[in-house]
């Protein structure tokens, strides 16, 4: 729990909340980078700053590289706006969305925000276009997080290429993310 507490970041003062998680990525359990999230809160209003640098290296030579950052806006618990740029080994994207473009209550792959267990559709923030999921209890497991075994709740959102899971400890924080990707290959995030 202890572990849990000081992984989260809150600055508070003149009504903001800040929240923080930053994840070690690996794939086939060797490390390739780091994905940071911070989501600032002020009443009603939520912007979330989400940023990944990963490269992958063979016999000590980048082989790929996967560069995201993403910008969101929130009221409440639908997006407003999310801008977006990633380089995927040079291939570039961008996604610029508002409102209207969004079309109701609209929500991202936040899996910061224990809501996405509910949702039916997501935004991919890469893409900038919609996925339909399904979001099922997968059932309790434990997760190693700062290197101490931590009891959680697995989570699978099926619908995209592939499944992903999501961790949530026993107190609904989200500390881990595991999908099969390219290959076959294993990603993994663990909250560091």
């Amino acid at each position: 729990m202890k572990a849990l507490v000081l992984s989260m970041l809150c600055v508070c003062g003149a009504g903001a909340q800040a929240t923080e998680w930053n994840f070690r990525a690996t794939l086939d359990n060797k490390p390739i980078g780091s994905h940071r999230f911070v989501v600032n809160a002020d009443g009603d209003t939520r912007t979330l700053l989400s940023e990944a640098r990963f490269a992958v290296k063979f016999f000590g030579i980048t082989a790929h590289r996967y560069q995201h950052t993403a910008n969101e806006q929130w009221r409440g618990d639908c997006l407003t706006e999310i801008t977006a740029l990633t380089d995927d080994n040079g291939k570039v994207s961008k996604v610029h969305l508002e409102t209207t473009e969004l079309k109701g209550c609209a929500m991202s792959f936040a899996y910061w925000n224990p809501l996405i267990q509910t949702q039916t559709r997501l935004l991919n923030a890469q893409t900038g276009a919609f996925e339909n999921v399904e979001v099922s209890r997968v059932g309790p497991g434990t997760l190693t997080v700062r290197g101490l075994p931590t009891a959680a709740t697995r989570w699978r959102i099926t619908g995209p290429a592939q499944p992903i899971d999501v961790w949530y400890s026993l107190q609904g924080d989200w500390v881990g993310l595991d999908s099969t990707v390219a290959g076959g290959r294993q990603l993994s995030y663990r909250l560091e």
